[in-house]
């Protein structure tokens, strides 16, 4: 009996978990799995990076989670450094290069896993690709930063971009020792919060002595005679820089697959089914930051580059590919982060999703603490609700607080996967004692403000 072939572009997250769960369910002598990774770790953590730079994490290899060693000692023939560079769906192969020897050639495949991730956004800008700008997407780029402030002896860092990625670098870079200014185009940091939500982390990161210059769109990444970055220009002014980091977030990697033309979404992003198989073909399947999803509040697809996804579209695809069976519904868009103490998340739409999708709502604001207000330490937090008027559906929830506040997200995501109303939710059965919470949770108080809210006129 001749082996069938699964062929995996990508050695990181849904790649991996992909070809490791296939693994599972099919032995060696039924499944030979070919896996190509163009970079120089697999299975590795991205979103660690920014603590690894910002010296909570000791060590580069504390963020790998299996290396290339152990896939191997799995039967997953996993080949480092080498970058797949076309897609030949007619034929059922693919092209691959080494990047170390320059050699290419064909492999054929039975069943193929597209686990291309993401790209960091890179604005065609004069300057961005001088000596002292930094992405931060992999471990690669982590090292690079690393290597470049050992090397600096100035201490002035300039982050652009405010979402995730640039709050969490504004982070790293201050605990490193520099001044940090961050430049932000949108009109408050936090773009995945609503304007009232990201004044509040505008005001905390100004507090932390990080400076936040809002509606700030880069012109050019000026340089000295060195030819290396000097400062950051925007329409109105320069800002000194003697390191530059790019937080502007990342893009769908989908060369490889709008070249081989497999359907392509409005985000760039490709399209699959429940199951993960890419549409309108049997043999190939997606998953990972090359992928949207399916909004499960609005009914829309979108585009949520996250390592958990990854992760659980990995384990469904393997699954698939390996003859059982598993399907990805969609996701509500949870996300945590923080910067220094101040603890930001989000769960469901915004205002502006919400309107987008022809949704009327109403919001309602409540400030409380993390735990009951007597007891030592108890942060201050904000969360903010958006309730659908007529049925009173959850439709988000947005917290910015301190120690204990970004987790209490998670019981919003449940809501809102249950399709829960906001009066259903101010009667869960929460955990409460003082070191953990006040008597009404403020998730709960913020759901029974909206409630109120909704019996009140438009």
């Amino acid at each position: 009996m001749t082996a069938e072939r699964l062929v995996v572009i990508g050695g990181d997250a849904a790649g991996m978990s992909a070809a490791s769960q296939a693994r599972r369910f099919r032995a060696p002598e039924e499944l030979e799995i070919v896996a190509f990774e163009r970079g120089h770790f697999s299975s590795f953590s991205a979103c660690g990076v920014p603590y690894w730079i910002g010296g909570q994490v000791a060590e580069r290899d504390d963020l790998i989670a299996r290396t290339p060693a152990e896939h191997r000692e799995r039967a997953i023939d996993l080949r480092m450094r080498t970058e797949v560079t076309e897609v030949d769906t007619a034929r059922g192969r693919v092209r691959s290069r080494d990047l170390e020897t320059g050699s290419e050639g064909w492999t054929g495949y039975d069943k193929l896993v597209i686990a291309t991730g993401a790209r960091p956004i890179r604005p065609p800008i004069p300057g961005i690709d001088a000596p002292g700008v930094h992405g931060v997407q992999t471990l690669d780029d982590g090292q690079a930063l690393i290597d470049t402030i050992a090397a600096t002896e100035g201490r002035r860092a300039v982050v652009v971009g405010a979402g995730y990625i640039g709050v969490e670098m504004a982070e790293a870079m201050l605990n490193r020792g520099f001044e940090v200014t961050v430049l932000n185009r949108g009109e408050q940091p936090m773009a995945t919060l609503d304007p009232d939500m990201g004044r509040l982390v505008h005001t905390a990161m100004d507090g932390l002595g990080i400076t936040t210059v809002d509606r700030a769109e880069v012109t050019a990444v000026l340089t000295g005679p060195d030819g290396r970055v000097r400062a950051v220009a925007t329409a109105d002014a320069e800002y000194p820089a003697d390191v530059v980091v790019l937080g502007i977030g990342v893009e769908p990697e989908t060369e490889l697959a709008r070249a081989a033309g497999l359907p392509l979404g409005a985000y760039g992003g490709l399209l699959t089914d429940l199951s993960m198989r890419v549409r309108g073909e049997d043999a190939i399947w997606a998953g990972g930051d090359c992928v949207e999803v399916l909004d499960l509040v609005s009914g829309r697809e979108r585009y949520v580059p996250l390592g958990t996804h990854a992760n659980k579209h990995g384990q469904v695809i393997g699954a698939n590919v390996g003859g059982g069976y598993g399907t990805f519904p969609g996701v509500v868009g949870t996300a945590v982060s923080k910067v220094c103490d101040l603890e930001i998340a989000r769960t469901g739409l915004r205002e502006k999703d919400a309107s987008a999708v022809g949704l009327q709502y109403v919001t309602a604001t409540v400030e409380s603490t993390a735990r009951a207000g007597y007891y030592p330490d108890a942060g201050l937090m904000t969360v903010k609700v958006i309730a659908e008027r007529r049925t009173g559906r959850l439709l988000g929830l947005q917290i910015v607080g301190r120690e204990g506040a970004a987790k209490r997200v998670d019981i919003a995501a449940v809501a809102l996967t249950a399709g829960m109303t906001v009066e259903q939710m101010t009667a869960l059965d929460l955990g409460y004692a003082p070191p953990f919470s006040p008597v009404w949770d403020p998730v709960l108080v913020a759901a029974r403000r909206a409630t109120k809210r909704l019996t009140e006129r438009p």
